[in-house]
């Protein structure tokens, strides 16, 4: 299962939650070592590609080059480091005032325009006006020359004389009013510039002074967002660097594993060499078991993980029962520490409190295989078990295999799972319940399950 990891570079999420971080850790660094020999393998085997191919030199290839100055080095302008720059103090006054004058400009405006259609309006009535006593006028002068024609020559002439004095009257006091209306007009609207131009620079002036005081509440505001952000992110960084040094500690113990474990196994596979190489007589020697090809054949088939609970039982059923792996070697029953399939939040409410060294051991419906579920000191560890080629050892480490699961509790009732944690199997947990919880997988065997 390992070399599958190693070679999709991938990892089941169920089965990554059950490692314990220590062989979490291990994974990891088995992982990133793959990951540098296959960086290596390419980069070697691009090096040689480079080295058979010269490729012409593109001469239509687009390059970009970078100004230079005259130290030689690329040009750079740092925004606020020459003399003349603005500060960008003095960059944000100068656009508040531009604002504020440009909205104080447009609001006088239209105080303008509104003031010029009011006297507009006022213009037309007054002409409107004069307009209607023209007509009046002209109306009364063509009754009196109708009256004028049943008078004498002498009254005739005395009353158009009247007539056009009057007229004359009239005509200059019509010029009188408009001249009056032009010089209104002209005096409104030189007032009405002054007003303008005087709203322009007040209104300009409280708008300036509304963005400085909107600008200050700003960097307040800012400030005090920044102040708190600053202090969540001094406790963060205080929580991380507690965290990735927990996680520095257990990488370290984790290689410092990896590399006990690998020196152990070359110490094993030496002294097995050697006892190997020792003359052995020939009737000393032990017959070959017969290869089970039905278990062989199963075991290429099975897919990398279960698909779920009742393949697990099904697994167990056809190739662990048979084998007898859990067997006490001592009184022939199942170990006292054996569980069936049963989680890891059960395992660790069985040795909540339970004294240091206590342990069980569990089916996983993670992988092929068994969880050590272990009381250490501040928590419950798990350990994974890998059987899915036959054989028994943890998972993803370079300690030695076992033939059966009893023989791997035993090794280990001595021998530490880790140097570094140094966990050794002292008190086997039971069973709590009638039945136990291992029945489902021992219910086809009625004489183990009567000898229990």
């Amino acid at each position: 299962m390992l070399q599958q990891i190693l070679r999709d570079m991938f990892i089941d999420p169920d089965v990554l939650a059950e490692l314990s971080e220590e062989q979490k850790q291990v994974l990891f660094l088995k992982m990133r070592q793959e990951q540098l020999r296959r960086w290596n393998e390419y980069d070697k085997k691009l090096e040689a590609t480079n080295k058979k191919e010269n490729k012409p030199h593109n001469n239509g290839k687009k390059n970009v080059n970078f100004l230079l100055g005259i130290d030689g080095k690329e040009w750079v302008w740092v925004m606020g480091d020459h003399k003349n720059d603005k500060t960008i103090e003095q960059i944000l006054e100068e656009e508040a005032q531009a604002k504020s004058l440009k909205l104080a400009e447009k609001e006088a405006e239209e105080l303008r325009k509104k003031q010029e259609e009011e006297m507009k309006k006022k213009i037309a009535e007054e002409q409107k006006k004069i307009e209607e006593e023209r007509k009046r006028r002209e109306e009364e002068m063509r009754k009196q020359e109708a009256d004028a024609l049943y008078q004498s020559i002498k009254e005739a002439r005395l009353a158009a004389e009247r007539e056009a004095e009057k007229r004359k009257k009239e005509d200059e006091e019509e010029k009188l009013r408009v001249e009056e209306l032009r010089r209104k007009w002209a005096e409104e609207k030189r007032i009405s510039m002054e007003k303008a131009d005087n709203l322009k620079k007040r209104r300009s002036g409280e708008l300036y002074v509304k963005w400085k005081e909107m600008r200050r509440e700003l960097e307040k505001t800012a400030l005090d967002s920044s102040k708190e952000v600053e202090k969540n992110w001094v406790e963060q960084e205080k929580k991380a660097k507690v965290a990735e040094e927990q996680m520095r500690e257990i990488a370290r113990r984790a290689r410092e594993e990896h590399q006990h474990s690998i020196r152990n196994s070359i110490n094993m596979i030496n002294a097995a060499n050697a006892f190997s190489s020792a003359p052995v007589k020939e009737k000393e020697k032990p017959p070959v078991p017969p290869k089970n090809r039905d278990l062989v054949v199963r075991r290429k088939s099975r897919p990398l993980k279960p698909p779920n609970k009742q393949a697990v039982i099904e697994w167990f059923h056809e190739e662990e029962k048979q084998k007898g792996t859990v067997i006490d070697n001592t009184t022939g029953k199942i170990g006292d520490w054996f569980h069936g399939v049963i989680g890891r939040f059960e395992a660790e409410k069985l040795l909540l409190e339970k004294p240091l060294g206590t342990y069980l051991v569990r089916v996983s419906e993670k992988l092929w295989g068994y969880t050590i579920s272990y009381r250490a000191k501040d928590r419950c560890k798990h350990f994974l078990i890998d059987a899915s080629d036959g054989r028994y050892r943890f998972f993803n480490t370079d300690q030695m295999e076992h033939n059966s699961i009893t023989d791997l509790v035993d090794f280990h009732k001595v021998n530490p799972i880790t140097v570094i944690g140094g966990e050794k199997l002292l008190y086997p947990q039971g069973q709590t319940i009638d039945p136990p919880d291992y029945w489902e997988l021992y219910q086809n065997l009625k004489s183990e399950v009567t000898s229990l």
